[in-house]
């Protein structure tokens, strides 16, 4: 029987664990991973060529825009996430065994409380629950579901064991209802696994009139049917206490659904869900799950040494933006990344990941839109003020530190980056066709127009380049681009000098001011660009280091 692509095939292999042994729901699974197959297992894929720094900005969008989606470097409580997960998922088929009778136990047991319509009953009392819960609690943007979607996706979502006719569903990861209701959320229960093994259980249970009691029951008998590894309820914080009859009976909801259906809950949430997990650390009702994982944005901490090896450690906010800085596709980047930027990438983002990778991808844009071609503190916060605003309360709160503000604005996201890409394309296409107006010049040549782009990227004034290019091909065609780099630059560099040989009055052209900030990073004109409009070029040269600083001397020196 031919499978459908989502479904795979049970292989079974040794867990590693006695008490895992014998259980084919754990040894159809992928073998437990060490804390290096998890880096492995849970890092972005991106790939990097530096050479595309060199190609269209167009295309260079594109390029910088994947980092949104791929671009992801694992962190001490992601793996401690990770671990967590696994050991629900294997824990919670303990009591559940298709080679024992214990899972069909469990579904003697659902059906037993379908008929009798009472969620307490049990006809097997060795149908003991072994599931555990876990409240992962977090502000927006803090890498909550997508860490989740990573770790799950190192597991097949739906195996069929052959020998059993048995289609087991490792996870089910289901979206709260806006509108906050529990009975909308046993039917994304439902709709969920239809998609997923393409059965009908949301018209045959949902649609009807059913009571929340009896579709929980519903739900255990499915969770059973399928032996759903673990229940993962993202966005928490939508459930209605008003709509879901109070705090109690919602916590009510997700005891029943680990103790009694035997179903592991992970329940995902802005600090906005506080209330629900409060009640459960209040009620001594934490010794049916691990409890709750805060996960606060990444804090800004110097590296250490180590006082045995004397190797530096950085802390997780360097290695972080250390790895990041290096996927820049920016013609005067910078390879190191400075203390200056780094504080100032803090600042504007305080370690919210989401927007740390957002910033860094619309600050590249702004850069090559304005033909800057490098980041610096003063484009960051540019691109900040102008870009970001729909997160500046939320981002303003984390910096006060106040509990109640941020739990106020937890909620907002950054919808709009989608709609940012495309306005910083657009600046960027009005920057190529200015440029398209002069490489038209060269009547279609692409060898010419190469030769054009990389001597611009080289500083080299556009006005003068075209007569050059064109003397270079039509005195020396046998040329490669490679070898009249070094001929079109020899001519450029004679002060003088005209393409065609005759003399002129001026020597070198100037740049206009306007454009200072296209100049080398070490050009005086260019940090003078990056002084804040209120300070002096003489404050911020001293402020950068490049001012010997005399009365600091003088006093060291007294």
């Amino acid at each position: 029987m031919a499978l459908p692509t989502n479904i795979t095939k049970a292989v079974y292999l040794d867990p590693g664990v006695a008490q895992y042994r014998g259980n084919p729901l754990i040894e159809a699974l992928p073998p437990i991973l060490t804390t290096q197959d998890i880096r492995k297992g849970l890092i972005g894929d991106v790939t990097y060529d530096p050479r595309e720094a060199f190609v269209d900005g167009s295309k260079r969008v594109h390029i910088i825009a994947r980092l949104l989606d791929d671009f992801f470097q694992p962190l001490a409580n992601h793996i401690q996430l990770e671990t967590k997960l696994s050991i629900m998922i294997r824990r919670g088929y303990v009591g559940r065994n298709l080679a024992d009778g214990s899972l069909n136990a469990h579904m003697q047991n659902g059906y037993e409380r379908l008929m009798k319509g009472e969620l307490g009953v049990f006809r097997f009392e060795q149908a003991k629950s072994t599931a555990r819960s876990l409240a992962l609690i977090g502000c927006s943007g803090s890498g909550k579901s997508t860490t989740l979607n990573r770790i799950l996706a190192t597991y097949p979502q739906a195996i069929y064991h052959e020998v059993y006719n048995f289609t087991q569903i490792t996870y089910l990861k289901v979206d709260c209802p806006h509108d906050g209701s529990l009975k909308n959320l046993c039917i994304h229960f439902f709709r969920a696994i239809d998609n997923l093994i393409h059965t009908d259980y949301e018209q045959k249970y949902a649609l009807k009139r059913h009571s929340i009691d009896t579709l929980l029951a519903l739900m255990s008998q499915i969770a059973n049917l399928h032996a759903i590894g673990v229940l993962v309820i993202d966005e928490i914080q939508h459930l209605s206490r008003q709509r879901s009859g109070g705090v109690e009976q919602m916590l009510n909801f997700f005891v029943t659904l680990v103790n009694v259906i035997g179903l592991p809950v992970v329940m995902v949430g802005t600090p906005k869900a506080r209330p629900i997990f409060e009640t459960d650390l209040r009620s001594g009702r934490r010794g049916a799950g691990f409890g709750a994982l805060i996960w606060h944005p990444v804090k800004q901490q110097p590296s250490t040494q180590n006082p045995k090896t004397g190797q530096i450690q950085k802390s997780e906010w360097t290695a972080f933006t250390d790895k990041l800085w290096k996927y820049q596709w920016l013609q005067k980047r910078d390879e190191l990344l400075s203390d200056d930027i780094r504080d100032c990438w803090y600042e504007l983002s305080q370690g919210v990941l989401d927007i740390v990778v957002k910033l860094f991808v619309l600050a590249q844009l702004r850069a090559i839109a304005t033909r800057t071609e490098r980041l610096t503190s003063k484009l960051m916060r540019q691109v900040y003020t102008d870009e970001f605003k729909p997160v500046h309360p939320m981002l303003d709160a984390l910096r006060s530190g106040d509990e109640e503000r941020i739990a106020k604005y937890s909620d907002l996201t950054f919808p709009e980056i989608d709609e940012k890409l495309l306005e910083l394309s657009a600046k960027i296409e009005e920057s190529i066709a200015s440029d398209q107006e002069e490489l038209e010049q060269y009547g279609g040549n692409e060898q010419a127009e190469r030769l054009h782009n990389l001597l611009i990227a080289m500083d080299c004034k556009s006005d003068l380049l075209v007569p050059l290019i064109k003397k270079a091909f039509k005195q020396k065609p046998g040329l490669s681009v490679r070898e009249l780099i070094p001929v079109v630059l020899d001519w450029y560099d004679r002060p003088g000098k005209k393409p065609d040989g005759n003399s002129t009055k001026t020597k070198n052209k100037s740049i206009s001011r306007k454009d200072w900030h296209t100049l080398e990073t070490s050009d005086l004109r260019f940090k003078f660009t990056q002084v804040d409009d209120d300070a002096s070029l003489y404050d911020g040269l001293k402020q950068s280091g490049m001012i010997f600083n005399t009365e600091a001397w003088l006093k060291e020196a007294g």
